[in-house]
């Protein structure tokens, strides 16, 4: 089952459309038209489940050390999680990671700021 085309993402108030671009055994990508933003979903199965979903990031903006010129960035941030093929159903997976999201979105997100920052 794919994730529905097209699909949005919201980063820095700019909410971005992607579009399916790639599809094949247990892994699809969704990507804007300019490929700044793409989304990935996958699975890998084995002795445990591992399932991962990740936004690649890419922009354009001034180098620090000349002003005058412009440089590319990018940067990924993505979650993987990684399950025992029998033990936890999905509904008992989400719960955890709803768990993880909430620490990380609470007090206007100040885990995720401090994580961010290098805190552990």
């Amino acid at each position: 089952m794919a994730f529905s085309d097209p699909q949005s993402v919201t980063i820095g108030g700019a909410t971005t459309s992607l579009a399916r671009v790639s599809s094949g055994d247990n892994t699809g990508t969704l990507s804007s038209d300019d490929q700044n933003v793409k989304l990935t979903a996958s699975h890998s199965y084995g002795k445990r489940t591992r399932r991962t979903i990740r936004i690649d990031h890419r922009k354009v903006a001034a180098d620090p050390l000349q002003a005058d010129q412009n440089l590319n960035y990018s940067m990924a941030c993505y979650i993987v999680v990684d399950v025992p093929t029998v033990g936890y159903t999905p509904a008992e997976a989400k719960e955890v990671m709803d768990g993880l999201l909430a620490n990380l979105a609470a007090s206007s997100s100040a885990n995720q700021v401090k994580f961010l920052g290098g805190q552990s």
